[in-house]
């Protein structure tokens, strides 16, 4: 019977069972021929090219199960460093990947007989750090290569100097910090107090020969009374008499006292500060102004849609209708924020002292926050005030 056509269907169907996987009982090791089915299997067995490979395979079996052994622990600690690196990874998983090659060397082939044996094996010459889990071994790989070794020590190195720079920076506050505190105590420790005389016929004299060190001080006033002792004559006319200081005056120390006029603008500052804490409220919806929906839970449909409120439910909520689709929506005031329109345009003041006032605006301060608004109603008509950007908002 003829061989089939390249191009026919059993040919291609046989290539394609040849590129994939097949069964492991119909692979011959030794000749490195995997085989279709039973039949093909058995007539390799008893072809010339197999006996010659038993022939030699049974002169030294040893060389040969060392060698297959060899070549399946180099590719598969190949693939481990490769693919893994020094991950902690299932020796079953790794093994999977391996025989996934058409081409590998089989277990059936190497002194081991299964791969526990295989991990443990791996595990006892060093290879591999191997556990064993209620889910089975795991492996991880070790990295004996001297580039690698190099570089860790490299790191290590590194590491080991930033924390030495780090630990003399510490030192170095340490010091400073240590400095200070001297500094203080020493400051601490001298004590200044105020010149008194005894008796009000006492005379105080001073020298003004050479200046006196503030360490000195008990030696110097020692001196003092001596040349006081000295000059209690009536003819002593070059001691300087020290002038009774006036029962009213302050000290160098104490601060100086306010005019009336500053006392009054410090009272007037105060309550007005006392009046804008009084009628601010946490509530600021009004009908007929122009507002922002800022929550994401509506979707982007209205994230950031503008919205005129149609009537306040409660003081806290409010029920809105957009402008773009016509929408109503009933939201919360946190769900919400002012609208700051162009200058010139009309808005209204919803919180603090001019509340529920109509205003045109006038400027607007980007580094307070806040927009300077002309009042348009109430007793202070035509004023300017500067209100923050969260208490006014567009008029619909």
């Amino acid at each position: 019977m003829g061989k089939a056509d390249f191009l026919s269907p059993k040919a291609i169907s046989n290539r394609i069972k040849s590129k994939g996987l097949q069964k492991l009982r119909w692979y011959c090791q030794m000749c490195q021929k995997q085989c279709r089915d039973e039949n093909g299997f058995k007539c390799h067995c008893m072809s010339e090219s197999h006996q010659r490979q038993l022939l030699l395979a049974s002169e030294n079996p040893t060389k040969f199960m060392d060698y297959f052994s060899d070549e399946f622990k180099s590719d598969f600690l190949e693939l481990l460093r490769r693919r893994f690196g020094t991950k902690r990874v299932h020796n079953n998983i790794v093994y999977n990947e391996y025989i996934s090659h058409r081409e590998h060397v089989h277990m059936n082939s190497t002194q081991w007989e299964t791969l526990t044996d295989f991990t443990k094996w791996l595990g006892r010459k060093g290879l591999c750090k191997v556990d064993e889990t209620p889910k089975g071994w795991y492996i991880q790989y070790v990295d004996r290569d001297p580039e690698t070794i190099r570089r860790q020590e490299e790191q290590a190195r590194k590491k080991k100097q930033e924390l030495d720079d780090e630990e003399r920076s510490a030192k170095f506050i340490q010091e400073q910090v240590r400095r200070g505190m001297d500094g203080k105590e020493a400051e601490a420790q001298s004590v200044y107090t105020e010149l008194k005389r005894e008796s009000e016929e006492e005379k105080v004299a001073f020298n003004l020969s050479a200046p006196v060190a503030s360490s000195s001080r008990s030696s110097s006033v020692l001196g003092a009374s001596s040349v006081l002792g000295a000059l209690t004559a009536p003819a002593s006319s070059s001691s300087v008499k020290r002038k009774e200081a006036p029962s009213g005056s302050d000290s160098r120390g104490e601060k100086k006292k306010k005019s009336a006029l500053e006392e009054i603008i410090e009272i007037e500052e105060k309550k007005k500060k006392k009046q804008l804490s009084a009628v601010r409220t946490d509530y600021w919806l009004q009908p007929n102004i122009v507002v922002k929906i800022v929550t994401k839970k509506l979707g982007e449909k209205y994230h950031k849609k503008k919205a005129v409120v149609m009537e306040v439910k409660e003081k806290y909520g409010a029920v809105v209708k957009m402008i773009d689709s016509g929408d109503k929506l009933k939201l919360d005031q946190n769900h919400l924020e002012t609208v700051i329109p162009a200058p010139g345009k009309r808005v209204l003041i919803l919180n603090g002292p001019y509340r529920d006032t109509e205003a045109l605006l006038e400027g607007i301060d980007e580094k307070k926050f806040s927009a300077t608004l002309t009042l348009d109603s109430g007793p202070q008509k035509g004023d300017m005030v500067d209100i923050a950007y969260e208490d006014f908002s567009k008029l619909a």
